[in-house]
């Protein structure tokens, strides 16, 4: 059984990747405790109309996305440790704005401080599971590929538990919500605080400028980043796009967070078979079919607009599928794509090259969701087709790219 890997991968890994696993477990339960239900709090709570509410999620994603290069670029200068105590630090701000303001300034400031706070985060836990992960697999161990997977699977359990406990929280006010979610990441970063090691092997290079001039300078990383910046855009739709659908399908959007307990059960189910059958076939195989399987989910939906079904459930199907079409394919591609950003830094400036690419991903959020917000209404059909010919461009461009004689992109 697939499980019981799983469980042993996790029982002989080192104490310091245990305690990144962790801290991903707490930080995705914090966030998705409150992050997917912030559009509803948003167009119901407040008020706004729906295109503001595409703004504020797009400048969300892009100050979390969008400011990777920093977080990256200062994991590599300063180390994991320092970077990633500073991002709880910062969502534990961003949660106590958002729980003390109704002001429309006052939501973006909070949004804000919650995105840069992952942007310190999470490229710090990624450079160090990389280079962790490097370790294990020239030692005999499992995959890097293997290991972010399983981040993945960590992450995806944080986001099933965070949304359960947001639906829970739903009978009460979003300020408590907040509250609660600030209380998470304030236990994440007591343990990290005493536990986390000072100094597990990351690279301290000389200069924050250095790691961005070096990504600059890689053409063929800079192509891989903005093919692979679609898929970003798609899985942002978990958040603005799919409260939309659930509102033409049944007239609420009650459903929301049983469709967020269904991603996360796909993920941990089905992450790590995939990752490890990406693997064996190779970037240039699982790449681009992970990003026309994310594709199909989109035209999924776009045909229910069409000839919507009568009766609740019935209803709810196409959004169903969308939710776990999507994370088939993103469990096809992101470990994959997270794999390969080390080879094409060269090895070096690792935490630099990763939070460029989520830059990347962060600048097509923004740009895209407030395109699709102005788009999206019940019914629509549009946005949901536009979203996945991007998706099928970006499949058909790595799928170009990985076949080049002189240096293919993932070879």
């Amino acid at each position: 059984m697939p499980t019981r890997p799983k469980l042993r991968a996790v029982r002989t890994l080192p104490p310091p990747v245990r305690l990144f696993l962790l801290s991903q477990l707490a930080f995705n339960v914090g966030f998705y405790l409150v992050v997917p239900f912030l559009a509803a709090h948003l167009s119901s709570g407040l008020g706004l109309a729906g295109w503001v509410v595409g703004i504020v999620l797009g400048v969300r994603t892009f100050s979390q996305q969008g400011l990777f290069l920093v977080g990256g670029a200062l994991t590599d200068r300063f180390g994991v440790r320092p970077v990633l105590l500073t991002g709880c630090l910062v969502r534990i701000a961003g949660f106590c704005t958002l729980a003390a303001t109704t002001s429309l300034p006052g939501v973006l400031a909070g949004t804000v401080l919650t995105g840069f706070a992952a942007a310190l985060f999470s490229p710090a836990v990624e450079t160090g599971l990389a280079h962790e992960g490097r370790r294990l697999e020239d030692g005999g161990g499992i995959t890097r590929a293997e290991l972010f997977a399983l981040d993945d699977v960590v992450g995806k359990v944080g986001s099933l538990v965070g949304p359960v406990l947001g639906a829970v929280l739903l009978a009460v006010e979003f300020r408590t919500t907040c509250l609660v979610a600030a209380g998470i990441f304030g236990l994440v970063l007591v343990l990290n605080a005493r536990w986390a090691p000072r100094d597990h092997g990351t690279v301290r290079e000389a200069s924050v400028s250095a790691g961005w001039s070096a990504v600059l300078r890689n053409r063929r990383f800079l192509l891989f980043a903005a093919l692979y910046s679609t898929l970003l855009l798609a899985y942002n739709q978990m958040y603005l796009a799919l409260p939309v659908e659930l509102e033409r399908a049944t007239g609420s959007q009650d459903a929301l967070g049983l469709m967020f307990v269904l991603a996360a059960v796909v993920t941990v189910t089905a992450q790590v078979p995939l990752a490890r059958w990406a693997r064996r076939r190779g970037a240039a195989t699982a790449l681009p079919l992970g990003f026309a399987v994310s594709a199909l989910a989109f035209g999924l939906v776009a045909a229910a607009t069409v000839a919507p079904a009568p009766g609740w459930v019935p209803a709810l199907a196409p959004a169903a599928a969308f939710v776990v079409v999507l994370h088939l394919g993103s469990a096809l591609a992101g470990p994959v794509a997270r794999d390969l950003v080390p080879p094409l830094a060269g090895e070096r400036y690792v935490g630099a090259h990763y939070g460029a690419l989520a830059s990347g991903g962060g600048l097509a959020v923004l740009l895209g969701s407030t395109a699709v917000g102005a788009l999206l209404e019940p019914g629509a059909g549009l946005p949901w087709l536009l979203l996945a010919a991007l998706l099928l461009a970006s499949a058909a461009g790595l799928a170009l790219a990985s076949r080049r004689p002189a240096r293919p992109l993932t070879g």
